[in-house]
């Protein structure tokens, strides 16, 4: 049986989302949840993707109607896809306007046993 958990429009650029993705990519939910929890005060990335995380192994108990929780949950994949640009102006010299575009990016987990 199989979960999955959705974040959209989160702020990031997809490039570092998927550093991160990379690195739990395969593994178990305990060991991502480390790898994760290390890497928290240096990546914003982590910090968005332990929150999802979490959220597919709670609805994957909710799935069982027991509430019991999986040793041998692992993940099964991580995607990481681009959303829309936010764009902004930034004046520039002799009344110029450049465009700032801020990226987003939708994140995806599936966590199964």
């Amino acid at each position: 049986m199989e979960a999955t958990a959705k974040a959209k429009y989160l702020r990031s650029s997809t490039n570092r989302m998927r550093l991160v993705a990379d690195l739990i990519r395969g593994k178990s939910v305990e060991a991502a949840s480390a790898i994760l929890f290390g890497l928290g005060p240096r990546k914003k990335s982590a910090r968005m993707v332990e929150k999802v995380l979490k959220s597919a192994v709670s609805n994957w108990q909710v799935k069982q109607e027991g509430g019991v929780r999986g040793k041998t949950l692992t993940i099964k994949s991580v995607t990481v896809d681009a959303g829309p640009l936010v764009k902004r102006i930034r004046p520039r010299a002799q009344g110029r306007a450049f465009r700032i575009e801020k990226k987003l990016s939708h994140l995806t987990v599936v966590v199964s046993d």
